[in-house]
């Protein structure tokens, strides 16, 4: 296939041009040449912002395009305009946070949306983030009824993730020692591992699959306790795990907690992806995301700091201060 992305040299993108390129497919990259610009030297690119320079992409053909960073509808529109006649199909990455309600599990693709109660709003937040997806999908779909392909991924992860969401907890096990863990056990963890996105994607166009797409994984559900033991079943160090209760973590300003949520949002771990998965949208063994993902952040430079998560010291007086409580 002939392939334009709009992006393709951070994460998502940056995965999904690996994978194309892998599996044979000629692409084509718009965008600025900010990130990695020394990624991909034998790939076609168009150096442009999508919202002043989009001309750039006229009268050209592709089979396809991936959108893998619209979140302003009135940019998106600008490119999915500009593509109508040049493209097929229309695949725009978006997200599980376009969902208008957390507090249920069982979310599937037909779940209310959120709204934006001013739409002329731009500024992207964590509140607006998830509406103005939302505006975004609906703005692809106005343009490409037919031939428009949306993702809703959830937290996706892997070799390459900036975020640090995912690698936090298998570094965190490799380290060993007693580790600071969000209640309840039994909590289920959702995610996608980068790669299994970019196949599902490849995958979407080669066999032209339209509509939504909840993409998330993996295929059974998996608890944090079961990810956990699978992080110390591939790390040397035997972590020993603390569990402490939503109320503790709470009033104590632990800060954010990688993969964890109060009881009202665990929906967003808890999502329908039979559709997918019965569209053919599959998911690699998650210990093998997790030693891939060691094994990546081992190439990161030694006194790198992860950018969520407990610091150590700060998870060692957490730890005292909540065994103490147990003392009363």
């Amino acid at each position: 296939m002939n392939i334009l992305v709009i992006g393709g040299t951070r994460f998502v993108g940056r995965t999904l041009v690996e994978t194309a390129i892998g599996q044979g497919h000629s692409l084509t990259l718009f965008n600025r040449g900010k990130s990695n610009p020394d990624l991909f030297p034998d790939t076609e690119r168009i150096t442009g912002d999508r919202d002043n320079d989009i001309e750039l992409l006229k009268g050209r053909k592709w089979d396809v395009v991936v959108d893998t960073c619209g979140y302003v509808p009135r940019i998106v529109k600008k490119s999915a305009a500009i593509l109508k006649d040049s493209v097929n199909q229309y695949i725009f990455i978006s997200t599980l946070n376009v969902y208008a309600d957390f507090s249920k599990r069982g979310i599937d693709e037909d779940s209310p949306l959120g709204k934006m109660e001013d739409e002329k709003v731009e500024e992207v937040t964590g509140e607006t983030y998830g509406p103005l997806k939302v505006l975004c999908e609906n703005v692809v779909r106005e343009i490409y009824p037919e031939r428009s392909t949306t993702l809703r991924c959830g937290l996706i992860v892997g070799p390459y993730d900036p975020t640090d969401r995912f690698t936090y907890w298998p570094a965190r096990v490799q380290r060993g020692g007693e580790i600071l863990c969000p209640s309840p056990p039994h909590m289920q963890v959702q995610f996608i591992d980068a790669r299994d996105l970019a196949d599902f994607v490849l995958w979407s166009a080669e066999k032209k699959r339209y509509g939504e797409y909840n993409t998330t994984g993996p295929e059974k559900e998996l608890t944090m306790q079961e990810f956990l033991d699978l992080c110390n079943a591939q790390t040397e160090n035997k972590a020993s795990m603390t569990w402490v209760s939503e109320e503790f973590i709470t009033s104590n300003e632990v800060g954010h907690i990688p993969m964890w949520t109060p009881k009202d949002w665990r929906g967003i771990f808890e999502v329908n992806v039979t559709k997918g998965i019965r569209a053919g949208l599959k998911f690699r063994p998650t210990d093998k995301t997790i030693t891939e993902t060691l094994a990546w952040h081992a190439t990161r430079p030694s006194d790198y700091e992860m950018k969520v998560g407990l610091k150590p010291e700060k998870e060692i007086d957490l730890l005292a201060k909540w065994h103490n409580s147990k003392k009363k």
